[in-house]
């Protein structure tokens, strides 16, 4: 990817895409292509083909998104359904059609069976029953990886796709109704410390263990992918693989370990109550990283430090927001 490309980052303003833009800036790449949802709604079909047959940009990275936590999934399917596959239709057609040979796919790790061996390989897609509680999510995601794969097939593309663990980091999203379990957890932490509140309520046993990867990780290995794209579509097809790559830690940590440790960075004393009335989701979801390790790329922040990087931006962007 030239210093010089048209590269479109397709939701620049939320954690990952915010992520993946600054690491482009950083590493000098001048010819970025921007829209806020105001600018350009991807949903609507006819903008979204009217921006690309005008931009005419040379790679695209679709990171735009409907994400919430478990909540929002468990509550509003029908949207996490129908927003993403309208998103992904517009803008993987849009592409095809102006001549875009390359695109990068931001998928998620919620596309996995929920009850798949650990670590989870990249050939365990469709090979069981998804997790209820985000199901609408995934399926949206998987017809996303299907369109990809397709266009390979029938046009000779170079669509793929990264399927990242459990992201975190600056300019995350701390709403109660729609964060995830990290952001939503170190907003209630913050506000019972600021309170003076003697407990937090976290749901679920705490048992479950979950994989986490720092937003500026995450951005780095897409565009090591991007970099490397043709090695890594090779050394899929040498496999038998679809072109689905995994982006994860290597660590793992259960959601009761997790919110002692945001205890710690907050500096909250007081106690943990864990609500075993409310689900748990997946019991365990831990990536298979082998093909990333394999072609040279690794993660190098550790979770005791992207922790309290990503305190820091909360009480510096975002504590006051809430």
């Amino acid at each position: 990817m030239h210093k010089s490309s048209r590269i479109y980052v397709a939701g620049h303003t939320g954690l990952v895409g915010s992520c993946i833009l600054r690491n482009l800036q950083e590493n000098s790449y001048g010819n970025i292509l921007t829209r806020t949802h105001g600018d350009l709604d991807l949903t609507n079909q006819l903008k979204t083909a009217e921006f690309f047959e005008k931009e005419k940009p040379d790679f695209v990275i679709l990171a735009a998104a409907k994400v919430g936590g478990i909540v929002a999934n468990s509550t509003l399917p029908a949207d996490f359904i129908s927003l993403n596959l309208a998103i992904q239709q517009n803008v993987i057609m849009s592409a095809l059609n102006t001549g875009v040979n390359d695109l990068l796919f931001l998928g998620s790790s919620c596309v996995y069976p929920r009850d798949c061996p650990q670590p989870i390989k990249e050939e365990y897609l469709l090979t069981g029953p998804l997790e209820e509680t985000n199901r609408a999510y995934a399926i949206a995601k998987i017809a996303g990886l299907e369109m990809c794969m397709s266009c390979n097939r029938q046009y000779n593309t170079r669509y793929f796709c990264v399927m990242p663990t459990n992201i975190y980091g600056r300019g995350d999203n701390y709403s109660p109704q729609h964060s995830h379990v990290l952001p939503g957890l170190m907003r209630r932490i913050h506000e019972a410390k600021k309170a003076k509140s003697p407990e937090v309520v976290v749901w679920g046993s705490g048992s479950p263990a979950r994989e986490f990867l720092f937003g500026d990780d995450l951005a780095g290995g897409c565009v090591f992918l991007i970099n490397n794209r043709k090695k890594f579509l090779q050394l899929s097809k040498n496999k038998g693989l679809p072109p689905v790559y995994n982006i994860g830690s290597g660590e793992e940590v259960s959601i009761r370990k997790l919110a002692e440790m945001l205890c710690h960075v907050v500096g909250y004393q007081g106690k943990l109550v864990f609500d075993v009335s409310k689900p748990d989701g997946t019991p365990r979801k831990l990536l298979d990283n082998s093909l990333m390790l394999q072609m040279g790329w690794a993660a190098n922040t550790s979770l005791e430090k992207g922790l309290s990087l990503t305190y820091a931006d909360y009480l510096e962007n975002h504590a006051n927001e809430c």
